[in-house]
Formats: structure tokens, C-alpha cells, sequence
């Protein structure tokens, strides 16, 4: 444990507990002297938007099915060994 040091940390609970209960954020202490906490929150919470829109909800693999993506990987899988099998 390490004594005399202070950070400012800012909490953010999550509205929807499906993804995450709540976000922390350490903030930099040249930054905490300057701004309002108001906007420090929105800068918090823009951040952590942005962190869902890029892992959780995006990308074009996280929008196959689970069984389709089985049935395709088999079926790259056959193709893969078919092509082997012939070739040897």
C-alpha cells in the first residue's frame, strides 16, 4: 500500500448491468484543476459510450449467429480438408 497519495476518481454506474456495473475513471490531476466536474462526467461517459460502441455492439462477426459461424467454420474446415485430401 503506498501512503500520502491521492487521485481524483470518477464512478460511473451503468444504467443497463448487462454490460458493465460500473466504469472508473482516474483523472489527471493537471486536468482536475481547470474543469468543472460536470465536465468531467460527460467526458467520462462519452468515453465509456464509445467503449461499448466499439466492443460490445459492433464489428461484423459479433453480428453472426453463434450457429452460423459453427456451420461455417465446419464447412471451411471440409473445404480444407477435401482440398488436402485429393492433393495427397
Amino acid at each position: 500500500m503506498v501512503k500520502g497519495v491521492t487521485k481524483r476518481v470518477v464512478v460511473i454506474k451503468s444504467p443497463d448491468r448487462r454490460i458493465f456495473d460500473e466504469a472508473i475513471f482516474i483523472v489527471r490531476e493537471e486536468a482536475a484543476s481547470g474543469i468543472t466536474s460536470g465536465d468531467i462526467l460527460k467526458e467520462a461517459q462519452a468515453v465509456a459510450d464509445s467503449y461499448i460502441q466499439a466492443n460490445i455492439r459492433g464489428g461484423f462477426f459479433r453480428r453472426i449467429p453463434p450457429l452460423a459461424a459453427a456451420l461455417y467454420g465446419a464447412g471451411v474446415a471440409a473445404a480444407v480438408w477435401a482440398v488436402f485430401e485429393f492433393l495427397i
